[in-house]
This record gives structure tokens, C-alpha cells and sequence, in this order.
């Protein structure tokens, strides 16, 4: 995930502009900006309540990026309170009624954003199935309120930001390519083999870590 600050700039202005129905808009800012600065494709949110000030920033980072949004609700009566709370731009996010946890190990797994209430219960778990949904590929997760619950217990790389009620952003890198033991990436090339009874070609990908060596 490269970083562009040419897009979360321009997120974060448009969260600013969004954000004179926020209390806290310096926490969706950041949010947004965070967002687009990672060139975020499919951005997830689990929320405790309606959604509110933090959707309207993954909103404007959504369409800096041209990236989807899913917004997580854990029930029914949430779900028109948040149609009701972001009126127009309600129909920019796909609202989804269930479990977070359930539902970013099936449906979201290529979520490369996920965003976490963490009042919410079972946040942490949460956290685990955006970890592993994108293990290879790597994501960037933030809960906020997280001085309500403590600091998150990750081996990941994580920072609690003093930002409103506490983010914590883990960031988790994409999985690195396995390599010949010599810094390079393993080498592969197609061998064709002929049968001299039957006339038929077989085809081989053979993977050698000392090819380059081989080959010289």
C-alpha cells in the first residue's frame, strides 16, 4: 500500500467541509485522510451504533480513491438511523446488518481499510479477522474510542493516537515474497518434454532456487 498524500490531502479537506455536523471533526479528518493517504479500494466499518461523522470521512476518502464502502450496523434500527443521520450521502455506503467479525472473514475479506468502534463488543476479535483477511496483502485498521477500552493486545505494528476519545492504528504489511536465500525472488522456467513412444508433449514449470547459479 503506497502512500499518497496528494489524496489524503484532498480526503481530509473534504472531510473538513463534511465536518460541521461532527463534534470531534479533527478524529474524521485524520480517519480520512489515513484512508486516501493508502489508496484504500475497499473500506469497512464496524460500528457500535448508528453511523455518524466517521462514515462521512470514509465518504469523502471513498470517493478521492474511487474505493467501496461498507458500513457494518449491528441491527435494523441502526440501519435507518444512519440512512436518516448521512441523508444524502447514505447512498454512497453499502449498509450491512450482522457480525463484523463473521462478516469480514467471508463477504470482506479484501477489505484494506477497516475502521472499529471500539465500544463495540468483541472489537478485538475484529480486529483478528481484518488481520487475517488480509494477511498477504496487507491492511491499515483503526479503532476509535480506544481509550475507552485499553490499548489493543497486537503483535502487529500499532500507535495509540491522543485524538479525540484514542485511535489506535495497526498496520498490518503485506506478506513478503519468499526469496532464494540470496535477497532474489525464487526463479521458475517451463521445461517440454518429449514422449518418443507416443509423440506427446509434456509441459513442466520447474521452480529452483539456484537456477541463476544453474543457468550461468
Amino acid at each position: 500500500m503506497a502512500w499518497s498524500a496528494e489524496s489524503a490531502t484532498k480526503a481530509y479537506l473534504q472531510a473538513l467541509k463534511m465536518g460541521k455536523r461532527s463534534k470531534e471533526p479533527d478524529v474524521s479528518e485524520f480517519i480520512s485522510a489515513l484512508a486516501a493517504g493508502n489508496s484504500a479500494q475497499l473500506m469497512v466499518e464496524a460500528c457500535d451504533g448508528a453511523a455518524g461523522a466517521t462514515t462521512l470521512a470514509l465518504v469523502a476518502a471513498a470517493r478521492e480513491t474511487g474505493g467501496r464502502l461498507v458500513c457494518i450496523l449491528p441491527g435494523l434500527h441502526e440501519l435507518q438511523q444512519s440512512k436518516e443521520a448521512l441523508g444524502d450521502e447514505a447512498s454512497e455506503v453499502e449498509f450491512v446488518v450482522g457480525d463484523a467479525s463473521t462478516l469480514l472473514l467471508s463477504d470482506y475479506q479484501g477489505a484494506d481499510f477497516v475502521l472499529i468502534d471500539c465500544d463495540l463488543d468483541g472489537h478485538e476479535e475484529i480486529l483478528e479477522a481484518a488481520q487475517l483477511g488480509r494477511k498477504q496483502e496487507g491492511v491499515v485498521v483503526v479503532g476509535y474510542n480506544a481509550f475507552h477500552s485499553g490499548k489493543w493486545q497486537t503483535s502487529w505494528k500499532s500507535v495509540l493516537l491522543p485524538i479525540g476519545d484514542g485511535l489506535q492504528v495497526v498496520t498490518i504489511k503485506a506478506a513478503a515474497r519468499k526469496t532464494n536465500g540470496h535477497g532474489g525472488a525464487r526463479r521458475s522456467r517451463w521445461v517440454v518434454r518429449v514422449d518418443t513412444c507416443t509423440g506427446e508433449e509434456h509441459v513442466y514449470r520447474v521452480t529452483n532456487p539456484y537456477l541463476r547459479e544453474l543457468e550461468a
